[in-house]
Order: structure tokens, then C-alpha cells, then sequence
């Protein structure tokens, strides 16, 4: 008699109950549902630290092609000279130069094709941050 309910017991025990493999799902859900959007921010961090690395290669090919040009920036906005002065393309970047009517000075723009929000460099600021240029002139966003 024992060894039979012996073993209908391990015959009645060999799997999970449906509640202990509902609390494992729920458990995993949890942790999906916070490290997907730290993940996302990873991410956007990456891009924009890509967009400001970009920048700070574009302002140093500026610098370097105003050196040689007796302090003028005029036709740095051309992307050969750019190159020519030392500056390396970033495929997901795109850059645009502006000059001064003066040209002794000048701002770079940069879009990165992940991001909403654009940043740029200029000569006054030398530190790239989120805005535009116009007219060679940074610009900050309206708050």
C-alpha cells in the first residue's frame, strides 16, 4: 500500500504548478520592463556622444584650415577643404560649416540621423552643444 502512494506522489509532483511558472513570467517582465529603456538610453547617449565627437573633429580641421588661411575661415564651408584640413566623415553625421560675412568666424552644425535634436560648435563657444547656426552664429534653442 505505501509504495503505491509512493508512487502516484512522485507521479503527481514531476512538473511546475501553473502559478510557479506564472510568477517566473511575471518576474522576467519585471526586468524586461526596466532594463529595455536604460537600454534605449544607452543608446541615445552613444549618438550623442558620436554628433559631439564629430564636432570637436570638425572644429579642429576649422582651426587648423583658419591657422594656414592668415585667421580667414572663408571656404572652409566647402566639405574638400573641410577634409583637406584634417576632418574625418562620420557616416551617421551629417556636418554643415557656416562663416561669418567676415569670415573671422564660423559654426558647425551637426545632425545625427538617430536624434531630434541637433548640436553644434563655433568659434565663441568651442564646446559642442545642443543648438544651431545661423548665419555662422550659434544659436541656442528656445526653452
Amino acid at each position: 500500500m505505501m509504495s503505491k502512494l509512493r508512487a502516484s506522489r512522485e507521479r503527481d509532483e514531476r512538473g511546475f504548478t501553473l502559478i510557479e511558472l506564472l510568477v517566473v513570467i511575471l518576474i522576467i517582465a519585471i526586468l524586461a520592463a526596466i532594463a529595455i529603456p536604460v537600454f534605449l538610453r544607452q543608446r541615445e547617449k552613444g549618438w550623442v556622444a558620436q554628433t559631439e565627437s564629430s564636432l570637436v573633429n570638425a572644429r579642429n580641421s576649422i582651426e587648423a584650415f583658419g591657422t594656414g588661411n592668415q585667421g580667414s575661415y572663408t571656404g572652409i564651408e566647402d566639405a574638400g577643404a573641410l577634409a583637406d584640413a584634417g576632418y574625418n566623415e562620420t557616416d551617421t553625421v551629417t556636418l554643415t560649416v557656416q562663416v561669418t560675412d567676415d569670415g573671422n568666424a564660423w559654426c558647425a552644425q551637426g545632425d545625427h540621423e538617430s536624434l531630434d535634436a541637433m548640436y553644434a560648435v563655433s568659434s565663441e563657444s568651442g564646446k559642442p552643444q545642443t543648438g544651431t547656426c545661423v548665419s555662422g552664429v550659434f544659436t541656442a534653442p528656445a526653452l
